[in-house]
């Protein structure tokens, strides 16, 4: 009997390689997508209308009713899905401009679908993935530059995309759905990242890193997420994405291939280098990304050099005539985006906004200590992997931790497990947490442990003031061992 996925996101870049992965899959899977009804998406979804084993939803994430639609299905006799992938909600550069929009949009689709599956008859067998994302735990800039699930949740100031996906991820985990699966993205690598000219590219250190991950891995990666043969071991955890090895690069080894496929001169020639931030974003290379390989084999394996060559032969021809102009013109365009009120780094040094450049600079001095490209230190920094330590004895499986390995996960992280029993293994049961400022909170093990989630107070909130945010993270530096290990000090 096939399978009824429910999918959102579907117009994006990630759910739009899932539908095109699902589409080959129709005699093992029913398919239910819910679209937001504006003009360009029912043009882009007309062609699907009339396909059979596909139905349309119209409607919106923040529409409970359109949710439980999508969950439970739209027309008598249909039934509720057996797998619900939820990619959709604002991502940035767009959820940057939109802040309120972006918190209202993302928080509140957690929210509806969490209840949509829980209220369902048959809610233990479905099963839900969540897609959070690499901003969820901030700069990771070498040296500190390699990472894995459970790391600290740490959140840039100013990102309230990131914040969203982290009070998104809470809810699932803790909603009593019972299979769940947290799927933290990276950046992803398809045709239309070689259109983003947006002033975030500036926000992003030329010494950070990311490991990628391809849109066609991607797009495998959430319908082999349907297939009957997933390990029972898969549920109930948090995965990192990427795409191996050959895609851990630095900014800087990304932009100057970006440029290349696009026939514009290297970055030395149409940017300064201290347009570039130094600090405030996010990325790192995946100590952990090869487990979801070994589970869902979804990777195409194919070189990075390869890859742009790929991307590069589906462009317009419009971008190779980027070669015929100067580079003095090029950078006149990107020195443009770079002052762009509001959101370019420059106009920030310009204003003498203070608290942008603290945030993304450390300081003024710091700025203006930026040395230009020939004194740069670009080399690609240790691919020694580097576990840090999450204060429990990973050497144990699961099902065999107690309430003594809560509590001294608690104090590593400079707070006190206060419940006073819980049953061996069970990561889903929550229990009562303090934090180093007193803040008491209600968590499941599975959440803090397998997460990296702590205080709500905090950690998913600091995006909204950048005073807070520093005080937060100078006395969590001193009082939260766990945190310390990741925290890079401004300069």
């Amino acid at each position: 009997m096939k399978k009824t996925v429910f999918l959102t996101g579907a117009t994006g870049v990630m759910g739009g390689a899932g539908l095109a992965e699902l589409m080959k899959r129709r005699d093992r899977f029913d398919i239910r997508l819910l679209v937001r009804p504006s003009k360009a998406n029912r043009k882009k979804m007309q062609a699907l209308e009339n396909e059979p084993g596909v139905s349309l939803v119209w409607g919106d994430l923040t529409s409970s009713d359109d949710v439980l639609r999508g969950v439970a299905g739209a027309n008598p006799g249909d039934k509720p899905a057996d797998y619900v992938l939820h990619v959709g909600g604002m991502v940035s550069p767009k959820a940057d401009r939109l802040p309120e929009l972006t918190m209202k949009v993302n928080i509140a689709a957690a929210e509806n679908i969490a209840k949509a599956v829980v209220t369902q008859p048959n809610m233990d067998d479905i099963k839900v993935v969540y897609i959070g994302s690499v901003a969820q735990t901030s700069d990771r800039n070498p040296p500190l530059h390699w990472g894995r699930t459970g790391d600290p949740i740490t959140i840039s100031v100013y990102d309230h995309y990131a914040v969203s996906k982290t009070i998104a991820e809470r809810i699932f985990v803790e909603s009593g759905i019972r299979n769940w699966v947290c799927l933290r993205q990276s950046g992803i690598l398809h045709p239309g990242v070689l259109n983003n000219f947006d002033p975030i590219m500036f926000h992003v250190p030329l010494q950070g890193v990311l490991e990628w991950a391809t849109v066609e891995d991607s797009g495998r990666l959430l319908a082999n997420v349907c297939e009957a043969d997933v390990p029972k071991e898969f549920w109930n955890r948090f995965y990192n994405i990427g795409s191996g090895e050959s895609y851990r690069i630095t900014n800087h080894e990304f932009m100057q291939r970006l440029l290349e496929a696009i026939s514009c001169p290297p970055p030395e020639k149409i940017f300064d280098a201290n347009w570039f931030a130094l600090r405030n974003f996010h990325g790192q290379w995946y100590l952990d990304s090869d487990e979801l390989e070994r589970l869902l084999h979804f990777r195409e394996n194919v070189p990075l050099d390869d890859y742009f060559e790929r991307l590069k032969a589906s462009l317009p021809v419009y971008f190779k005539l980027a070669k015929l102009a100067p580079a003095r013109v090029i950078k006149g365009v990107m020195r443009t985006l770079a002052h762009r009120k509001g959101h370019g780094t420059m106009d920030w040094i310009k204003s003498r906004d203070e608290e942008k450049t603290r945030s993304y600079f450390g300081h003024y001095e710091a700025w203006k200590a930026i040395p230009d490209w020939t004194e740069q230190d670009l080399g690609k920094p240790s691919s020694e992997p580097v576990n840090i330590d999450h204060g429990w004895d990973e050497t144990k499986r699961l099902s065999e931790l107690d309430i003594e390995d809560m509590r001294r996960v608690a104090e590593f992280r400079g707070g006190k497990c206060l419940s006073d029993k819980m049953v061996r293994g069970d990561m889903a049961t929550k229990l009562e947490w303090e934090c180093r400022s007193g803040h008491r909170f209600n968590a499941s093990p599975a959440l803090v442990l397998q997460g990296g989630h702590w205080c709500p107070e905090c950690f998913e909130s600091p995006s909204q003031d950048w005073s807070r945010a520093t005080q937060i993270a100078e006395a969590e530096a001193v009082g939260n061992p766990f945190f310390r290990q990741v925290y890079q000090k401004p300069l």
